[in-house]
């Protein structure tokens, strides 16, 4: 997923799954956070419930939201967060650091989010019967608004 789009609200990157689109995710702002920081670097620039998951590679397991009460994605390993998980939402405050797929997008907002998970869902469950799943957040160019 490469993050494209940043406001004070908000980051929108792509994903795209071995090269071909799939999707917009919505993240919280992106306050440049990689994964090679140290835990206290991290903590250092997060602002709890309003701030990206550090740029960097992750697994993605499938298991159990206690919180949904159903079977979402979940990141494996994300330094100074817990419960990162893709699932439906349209707007930032619905991310709590978590990644929002969907079909379209706007300012601070991703459309058709529940079609866009559905698709992407089914993709990853195929896939993680059969070999370990990752997604791997980069920074691109920056078109704030």
């Amino acid at each position: 997923m490469i993050r494209k789009e940043r406001t004070e609200e908000s980051t929108i990157g792509e994903l795209s799954i071995n090269g071909v689109h799939e999707c917009f995710v919505l993240e919280d702002k992106d306050r440049g956070l990689t994964q090679s920081m140290t835990l206290e670097e991290i903590k250092a620039g997060k602002v709890h419930g309003k701030t990206a998951i550090p740029a960097g590679r992750y697994e993605v397991a499938i298991t159990f939201s206690n919180r949904f009460q159903k079977y979402l994605p979940l990141l494996i390993n994300v330094p100074g967060y817990e419960g990162i998980r893709i699932h439906p939402g349209n707007k930032a405050e619905h991310t709590e650091g978590c990644l929002l797929p969907g079909k379209t997008r706007g300012i601070n907002v991703v459309g058709e989010s529940r079609k866009a998970f559905a698709d992407l869902f089914a993709k990853l469950k195929a896939v993680e019967k059969r070999e370990k799943v990752f997604i791997e957040i980069v920074n691109g160019s920056d078109h704030s608004s």
